[in-house]
């Protein structure tokens, strides 16, 4: 073998595989390290952990914001992705209606629950029983009309005008008490929550039964879907970076990436894509489709920067976020304090100012 090719060989053996050993393990954040330097997916959930990670220890502060999609309370996440709002560890929550719903369902004043059932279950027998399945996890039908039926009554109380999804979520969420609910963790926290396809969910039964009980009023609340694009933007605008982490794929992620793309050559943002960016996705990108599309791709349309750090696990949610989130609060002394924003609405115009690190 030649010396020119035997040099060549050395640059793509630099660095071995190390196995997992999880005998000298001192914690989920020791694990998800060690994934760092194994392989497949182990080792883009450990380089996800490391993206997450740098974008909490920014000197610049990035805005963090969190895409949300899939049959994730379904799957058991909902205390999860609470703790990511409370803990600071997102600043912004964009997610579909259904997994909002969901939340509001299974709140203390709802009283709703997902329960285990099986995928092989006879469905024809189960619809006879008003009972919906969710893969191998059963609803309550009967409890799903009582929650749709909740939030139309709830929306009559709601301000009688046009409204952004984050102003109704915010209501909403300051409507119910239960310390678990991601919605009303959100709202006490002054964390934003859009969901741009609201109606694309439960909560849009629950609007409609509002809207058909005020068919023909002037004076009635309207989703107004187009100021969730100005909210969002000045949010971008006001931010020195920005990090995106995406749990699924879909609108939350599709509306993120084109948030970036307004800011900068709509509104005058002068910046770059997002600086940071991962995403746990089932979703595949030879299908074209934007859920799956990878994060390199992003960047040619400009919504991940050019010197973005980014990771992107091909897992399933309900097994990959429990072990990033564990791993981020196991090596909490790494990233708290971290300041929190705090957004001052005043109609659809915000200012975001910077609290100082450690105000709870």
């Amino acid at each position: 073998m030649s010396r020119s090719l035997a040099s060549r060989r050395r640059a793509y053996l630099k660095d071995k595989v190390r196995p997992v050993d999880v005998a000298r393990s001192r914690g989920i954040g020791d694990l998800v390290e060690q994934f760092q330097h194994s392989s497949i997916q182990a080792r883009n959930l450990g380089r996800a952990l490391e993206v997450w990670e740098n974008a909490l220890t920014d000197p610049k502060r990035p805005t963090i914001l969190v895409g949300l999609a899939g049959p994730l309370i379904a799957a058991g996440l909902r205390k999860v992705l609470r703790d990511m709002i409370d803990w600071g560890l997102v600043d912004v929550v964009v997610s579909t209606g259904a997994v909002l719903y969901q939340d509001l369902y299974q709140s203390r004043s709802i009283g709703g629950s997902h329960w285990i059932g099986t995928p092989s279950a006879d469905d024809v027998a189960l619809r006879d029983l008003y009972l919906d399945r969710i893969y191998d996890t059963y609803v309550d039908e009967l409890e799903f009309e009582r929650t749709d039926r909740a939030i139309g009554r709830l929306t009559e109380s709601f301000d009688r005008r046009p409204a952004s999804s984050r102003e109704y979520l915010g209501y909403l969420g300051s409507r119910f008490s239960d310390p678990d609910s991601i919605l009303a963790t959100a709202a006490r926290r002054g964390v934003p929550v859009f969901s741009p396809a609201l109606i694309d969910s439960s909560i849009g039964i629950g609007l409609t039964l509002y809207y058909q009980a005020n068919r023909g009023r002037a004076d009635r609340f309207i989703l107004d879907a187009v100021r969730d694009n100005y909210e969002l933007v000045q949010i971008l605008n006001a931010s020195p970076r920005t990090a995106v982490i995406y749990i699924g794929g879909g609108t939350p992620k599709n509306w993120i990436n084109d948030g970036i793309v307004m800011a900068n050559y709509a509104f005058g943002r002068e910046g770059e894509g997002h600086f940071y960016a991962l995403q746990i996705t089932m979703d595949t990108p030879h299908t074209g489709g934007l859920s799956g599309s990878t994060l390199d791709e992003a960047q040619s349309w400009g919504k991940i920067s050019r010197r973005a750090t980014r990771a992107m696990a091909h897992l399933d949610a309900s097994i990959g976020l429990p072990l990033l989130v564990g791993a981020l609060w196991d090596r909490r002394a790494r990233w708290q304090p971290r300041s929190r924003l705090r957004f001052d609405w005043t109609g659809d115009e915000v200012r975001v100012r910077r609290d100082r690190p450690g105000r709870r």
